[in-house]
């Protein structure tokens, strides 16, 4: 992939991947990012970016994660709730919010894991709301939400409509009164992404906070940038796994070259059909397709951080020469379970491939 990452910012991402990893201290990652403009690629220029499309943010999150699945996931929540507000139609919310969050002054969340399983029918949704004097009073909770920075941090909430209006979807803020942010999840490895819960008793909002007042007709527009950004990681990290196989083919392990080059080969047709598939409205007629990319590209991860175990040998079981390795390891394990997990994305293609196409239809 094409994006070339500074090299103050490549050096310290090398340099701290583990202490990312490990600990949940304050990393500074969010304004490392900022500093080096990632934020603002695939942003129109007129709106503070520099130009491109969502594809070129899918480059930068595979090259951060290539060093860091930590920073790459902490990249992938704040760029797609950029995204959210690039695709809303509430123009002057996003007027709002976008200037802090590209400059990575402010931190965003996407807290839509919920309703993309409600999407695909999976589970309701735990966001309600109830009609105000003034506004929406909303109460629920969400179980998981990464990049809920402690300085302040914007969320995007699905919530469920009062009566007979639709769900919708809102822009909640960390100063919001009663709304209260959990301490962090204790998360065996990528513990610097400031990953918790947030309970949300009685917040009230206005109409101005709206993303979109109908989820289940702009869910669908946006899920294409949800799931493109949260593949982006998974292909880092194959492509770093890779890298590291390729250093050790001497020795006698060049029996590992041709898998090597196989798993590459499928990298790069899976990425590449991602990639030409993000502009456009192919994967929001045709889901289907994107889950397939992305369940093959966890699977290509996990074959690759295998095939790096066997081209490293014992000293992968040693704490020191293997801590790259050992970090690998865990940041595999979690691709398969970020939401949508793999399983989910499984009974969803299920479930579409058991349904009847109309005559006519593009499913």
């Amino acid at each position: 992939m094409s994006v070339t990452l500074p090299s103050d910012l490549s050096g310290w991402l090398e340099a701290e991947a583990s202490r990312l990893d490990t600990t949940d201290a304050d990393a500074g990652v969010l304004p490392r990012l900022a500093q080096a403009g990632l934020f603002r690629i695939g942003v129109p220029a007129a709106l503070g970016g520099s130009n491109g499309d969502v594809r070129g943010a899918v480059e930068a999150i595979a090259a951060v994660s290539r060093l860091s699945l930590a920073a790459g996931f902490v990249f992938w929540g704040h760029r797609t709730f950029i995204e959210y507000l690039l695709q809303s139609p509430n123009a002057a919310l996003r007027d709002r919010l976008l200037p802090d969050l590209l400059a990575g002054r402010r931190a965003g969340a996407t807290g839509l894991s919920n309703a993309m399983k409600f999407l695909s029918g999976l589970e309701p949704l735990q966001v309600r709301s109830r009609r105000a004097e003034h506004g929406l009073r909303i109460d629920g909770k969400l179980p998981w939400v990464t990049n809920l920075q402690p300085a302040g941090f914007d969320v995007a909430a699905a919530i469920d409509g009062d009566g007979h209006q639709p769900a919708f979807v809102a822009s909640l803020a960390s100063e919001d009164e009663g709304l209260a942010r959990s301490p962090d999840l204790d998360l065996m490895a990528m513990r610097a992404t400031s990953t918790a819960a947030i309970d949300i008793d009685d917040v009230r909002i206005g109409t101005d906070r709206i993303l979109h007042p109908n989820a289940s007709v702009w869910l669908p527009k946006v899920r294409p940038a949800f799931l493109g950004l949260q593949c982006a990681m998974a292909i880092g990290l194959a492509e770093r796994a890779l890298l590291e196989v390729r250093a050790r083919l001497a020795g006698g392990r060049d029996i590992l070259a041709a898998p090597a080059d196989a798993l590459a080969n499928d990298l790069e047709r899976a990425t590449a059909e991602l990639l030409a598939g993000l502009p456009g409205d192919l994967f929001v007629e045709r889901p289907a397709e994107l889950f397939r990319i992305r369940i093959r590209l966890a699977e290509i991860a996990n074959d690759a951080v295998q095939l790096e175990l066997s081209a490293t040998g014992g000293k992968a079981y040693l704490c020191a020469p293997g801590a790259g390795f050992q970090r690998r390891l865990r940041e595999v394990a979690f691709i398969p379970i970020i939401t949508p997990s793999l399983v989910q994305l499984k009974t969803a293609l299920n479930t579409h491939e058991r349904r009847p196409v109309a005559a006519g239809s593009t499913a």
